[in-house]
């Protein structure tokens, strides 16, 4: 999808007068370990920066080149977390709503609607509409989801330098078969999600 087509959902809502839209993604609400992640971002209308898209689609090394691209172009931005601990305690949906309402509060105000990808919304205070597929339709959840993941992804590179044993660095968290071996080695660390452990531990 080219970078024009990136701006319809935008384009209709400015049309009806909604105000300043933001665009909210999350990045780790899969992993077996870490945060999850979540970016709000405001670019100003019709921003061009070639090649943004859907995270997932990129490589890492051109998440990196966008990401400060973003930050430079945007009018605000906000990132938030919520750590395993919160996860466990409230399950992987609320904790991903916890982390996009704190990434929300990051922007001081400054956005009169919010686009959030995925099909599950939740009341931040402000008008929302959910896009199912949003981070390879909207411009601003695309932004967005860049800068969760980058930031996740650096996250648990750094952990990976206090807990070696399990390649943090990576797969990020997620559940491959090396991450499975180092568990059953090792057992869970302190940034491990328990309740994601489960059915992994009850079958032992």
């Amino acid at each position: 999808m080219d970078v024009y087509n990136m701006w319809e959902i935008e384009d209709a809502l400015m049309g009806k007068k909604v105000g300043v839209i933001c665009g909210v993604d999350e990045a780790g609400r899969g992993p077996l370990a870490g945060p999850v992640y979540a970016a709000a971002v405001i670019l100003p209308p019709h921003a061009q920066i070639p090649g943004l898209n859907d995270s997932k689609k990129l490589s890492d090394k051109r998440r990196r080149e966008l990401m400060p691209i973003i930050k430079e172009q945007a009018i605000a931005y906000g990132i938030g977390s919520a750590g395993n601990e919160e996860i466990d305690e409230h399950n992987i949906l609320q904790a991903t709503f916890l982390a996009m309402e704190r990434a929300l509060a990051q922007l001081e105000g400054k956005a009169d609607f919010a686009l959030i990808d995925g099909n599950r919304e939740k009341d931040f205070g402000i008008p929302v509409m959910t896009v199912v597929k949003g981070d390879s339709r909207s411009a601003n959840i695309a932004a967005a989801s860049i800068l969760a993941k980058v930031t996740r992804d650096d996250y648990m590179i750094e952990m990976a330098k206090q807990y070696p044993q399990y390649g943090f660095e990576i797969h990020k968290g997620y559940g491959t078969k090396a991450h499975y071996a180092a568990l059953e080695q090792y057992g869970p660390c302190p940034i491990h999600r328990m309740t994601f452990l489960k059915k992994f531990y009850g079958t032992k």
